[in-house]
């Protein structure tokens, strides 16, 4: 029978208390405290050994394990780890299987155990990442179709300051719309020169970048400030997978032919690397062959868009059966008398929500499909990848 619902080792020096005062048997003790007969000489006994610490209860692990990972492997485990402190379980037990194969080697789970109640594993931090996108690229078939936009990776100049190049390109001629080199990566850089871009060259249907800043962030969709304004020029922000830049073929071998050109070396200043820039998007759209459009150059294919960029940014509109909410400066919007965060990149701005289920309304921005409102959950649901 089990102890009565106070505390156990209460229960237990009261019983011991009553057992000295000599005044009960041990059966009525045992029938009092709701124990058996043989309970009671148990405590008794611990007692009369270790006094009142014998009443506590000990561990009821089995004092041999038969497949336990004895001391002599975890020693050899723990001193690899600590000659090669920056392997992981993997590499260890591999490493160690290849000088003794005569020997049994736990599996890696047992060694990842072995080496984090030691303190040799540190618990990596979360970090958000971006959610990934879920729409179908847009079909590549003409020029202005899709344009792809990247921040080449940075380098020094010979004065020792950073510089950033932005690359702008047409991905059905390859023609390289705009190569600047900036200071830093930042949305109030690359807005105006895209805007140059645009004035330039009308407005394409789709641009395609990576997931870093400022094109995209780890909120709703990836959106970000930059995304959100294309999307009001109708334009759809698309976005590789993470770690596939195959994705973007076309783009990274532009910026591999732009490195050996003039990056290597890089010139003494910003200005005078702006300079080497101009003179290789002149070569490379109207002189430089390319064997991905039959040994044309670009600027013969390319064209600019009949889509001319706005004088002033167009509303955004929804069909009459959405309904439209529009988000607060905190990134949020009230919906069935709840708070509700979206994304922070939408303050300021109209989004539609459309029914699904007495529970549930799909949420849009123009175009885009963003997630889920749950009302159960007060919170808004990423888009699954299908």
């Amino acid at each position: 029978m089990p102890w009565k619902e106070t505390c156990a080792m209460d229960e237990k020096v009261q019983m011991i208390g009553d057992y000295l005062k000599k005044e009960h048997m041990v059966t009525e003790i045992g029938k009092h405290y709701q124990v058996s007969r043989k309970t009671v000489y148990k405590w008794i006994r611990r007692y009369q050994v270790e006094g009142i610490k014998g009443l506590q209860e000990g561990s009821h692990a089995p004092f041999k394990h038969p497949n336990a990972t004895c001391n002599e492997t975890a020693s050899e485990i723990i001193i690899t780890k600590r000659r090669y402190d920056q392997w992981g379980p993997k590499k260890i037990i591999t490493w160690l299987q290849e000088r003794r194969p005569d020997k049994h080697w736990p599996a890696v789970s047992t060694t990842q155990a072995i080496l984090r109640k030691e303190g040799l594993v540190q618990t990596r931090k979360y970090r958000r990442h971006t959610p990934p996108y879920t729409h179908p690229f847009q079909q590549c078939s003409r020029p202005n179709d899709s344009w792809s936009i990247d921040y080449k990776g940075q380098f020094r100049t010979g004065d020792g300051r950073l510089c950033y190049p932005l690359t702008i390109t047409d991905n059905y001629s390859r023609y390289l719309l705009s190569c600047r080199g900036l200071r830093h990566p930042s949305h109030e850089a690359t807005r105006p020169l895209l805007e140059r871009a645009f004035r330039e060259y009308g407005l394409p249907l789709a641009i395609r970048s990576d997931n870093g800043a400022p094109f995209a962030s780890s909120g709703l969709g990836g959106l970000s400030r930059l995304a959100v304004w294309l999307i009001r020029l109708q334009i759809r922000p698309e976005r590789i997978a993470l770690s596939c830049p195959e994705q973007n073929g076309r783009h990274e071998r532009m910026h591999r032919s732009l490195k050996a050109a003039v990056c290597q070396p890089p010139a003494n200043s910003l200005y005078r690397q702006q300079l080497a820039f101009d003179r290789f998007i002149a070569e490379y759209n109207e002189e430089r062959p390319h064997e991905g459009l039959g040994m044309k150059t670009p600027a013969s294919l390319y064209q600019p868009s009949n889509r001319h960029y706005p004088q002033k940014l167009p509303k955004i509109e929804y069909d009459d059966w959405l309904t439209v909410r529009k988000v607060l400066p905190s990134g949020g919007i009230k919906w069935c008398n709840h708070y509700i965060y979206v994304s922070q990149a939408l303050a300021g701005e109209p989004v539609g929500l459309k029914q699904i289920t007495e529970t549930a309304w799909e949420i849009w921005y123009s175009f885009l499909r963003l997630g889920m409102v749950d009302a159960t959950k007060q919170k808004v649901l990423p888009i699954t990848p299908v």
